[in-house]
């Protein structure tokens, strides 16, 4: 379809949660060949509607290395619904160009949404592999939240930032997270 803009970290829009999706039209599935068209422009392994200033609960996934081929995972009204776990792990994101920082994620999620062609699906993501991973990242994206939100250490991030000349953190932002702290400390 067609290769869009990725707003970049410190857009407002970004912060804002997504609308639902009441119909997988013609216009929602326009949506997610521009998604995957975007994504696969800039080597990312997903990227969510708001990325592309859409407000909407889409997102994609692919995350196929190598000689593999492609393998796009398409997400529509997507709800986590069932985590555990915890795990670090280093995260990027294609709205902060180069910019890389340690951050917590649940290391097991299931997922239940609707594929590109309204079906409802559910998918388990396990032991904190990209794809648990890039789920519950582009997950946040449709509620608002960035994986900065999620970081280690506020310090080493703002410091990313700055060197990529990106705004620093907001930190009423900074996700309170005792469950995965304590996993993490166990």
């Amino acid at each position: 379809m067609a290769i869009k803009k990725v707003l970049k970290y410190g857009t407002k829009s970004l912060r804002e949660p997504s609308k639902e999706v009441h119909k997988v039209s013609k216009k929602i599935t326009d949506l997610v060949n521009d998604l995957l068209d975007t994504m696969y422009s800039q080597n990312g392994v997903g990227l969510a509607a708001p990325q592309i200033g859409v407000n909407y609960r889409v997102f994609v996934i692919d995350v196929s290395t190598g000689d593999e081929p492609l393998n796009p995972l398409v997400f529509i009204n997507p709800k986590i619904i069932k985590k555990s776990g915890a795990i670090v792990s280093n995260e990027g994101c294609l709205s902060f160009p180069e910019a890389y920082t340690n951050v917590r994620r649940y290391k097991n999620v299931m997922v239940k949404a609707l594929d590109r062609r309204g079906r409802v699906f559910t998918l388990e993501a396990a032991d904190g592999c990209l794809l648990a991973r890039a789920i519950q990242h582009e997950f946040d994206h449709l509620e608002g939240i960035l994986f900065i939100d999620h970081c280690v250490n506020r310090f080493e991030t703002d410091s990313v930032l700055q060197k990529y000349n990106l705004p620093p953190i907001e930190p009423d932002k900074l996700l309170k997270e005792p469950y995965l702290e304590n996993e993490l400390d166990d």
